[in-house]
């Protein structure tokens, strides 16, 4: 599997923020009220099971974190649309989810649970919201239904057609499920050493992702297209008995660089008539 052009959609990021997902789904049921910071559809069904019992206040602690979440991805759908370019908008929104965390860790509990579990629902809605794919492929850092549907709909793809990128796609879906457990794993183990301040190891790990994504990937690449197609022409020109060789070869190229869409900038350097 090649490695994704986009950091924002690389399998190191991915893991990064499956690691904070799962860690802040545990954070939020084990220590503060049982309210789940990513499944809403868990805080759904609680509220409605609330209010079959006449219970309107703890309606109110599942149904909160459900509109905080929504409200997060509104605002990140925002800040895709309207940030201007000097940072990535990605990049803003992981800052905010780090931050965020970082405030909530010292939030204490008891009356304040509340709070701290709209804030941590508000990360969690900006952090589904704006990273939506690994490697091209819908994966969702947050959840596991999804990622278990589509891991097992390509394991049947490659029963079926033996095909091996079917198995890869799985492989990466079961891959970003298995970290999101750990990351509950790391999440109860830190709560039962550092109480409600255990947040603060899922913003770190955001705050590790935000210095990743500084990485420009594909500026990387194109230099190194640059590079290389210089170096070509530059043999072209000291070797000239070797141009009907090199003519063919160009020709390749261009057939693979139609094939699988590589950068415009490979096609001008390398076929551009000396």
């Amino acid at each position: 599997m090649q490695r994704a052009k986009q950091i924002s959609e690389s399998i190191e990021l991915g893991i990064i923020l499956a690691l904070a997902g799962g860690f802040m789904d545990v954070y939020s049921y084990i220590g503060r009220d049982h309210v789940f910071a990513n499944a809403q559809t868990g805080n759904i069904l609680l509220v409605g099971v609330s209010i079959s019992e006449g219970n309107w206040a703890l309606a109110g602690r599942y149904f909160f974190p459900v509109v905080s979440f929504a409200v997060g991805i509104m605002l990140a759908d925002l800040v895709h649309e309207r940030f201007g370019s000097v940072i990535h908008w990605r990049q803003v929104t992981v800052f905010f989810e780090a931050v965020i965390l970082l405030g909530v860790s010292f939030i204490p509990g008891g009356d304040f649970n509340l709070l701290a579990n709209c804030l941590t629902s508000f990360a969690c809605g900006m952090q589904v919201e704006s990273f939506r794919k690994i490697h091209g492929h819908g994966i969702a850092t947050t959840m596991c239904i999804g990622n278990l549907r589509n891991a097992l709909q390509n394991v049947d793809d490659y029963i079926i057609t033996h095909k091996r990128g079917f198995l890869e796609n799985g492989l990466l879906y079961f891959g970003v499920i298995f970290t999101f457990v750990f990351g509950a794993v790391l999440g109860n183990w830190c709560i039962e050493r550092m109480g409600l301040h255990a947040i603060v190891v899922a913003s770190v790990l955001l705050f590790v992702a935000f210095a990743i994504m500084f990485i420009d990937r594909e500026r990387d690449l194109r230099f190194r297209w640059k590079v290389a197609a210089e170096a070509w022409k530059e043999g072209c020109r000291k070797h000239p008995n070797a141009a009907k060789g090199l003519s063919l070869c160009r020709n390749i190229f261009h057939l693979l660089l139609k094939r699988f869409n590589t950068f415009d900038v490979l096609t001008r350097f390398l076929l551009q008539k000396r």
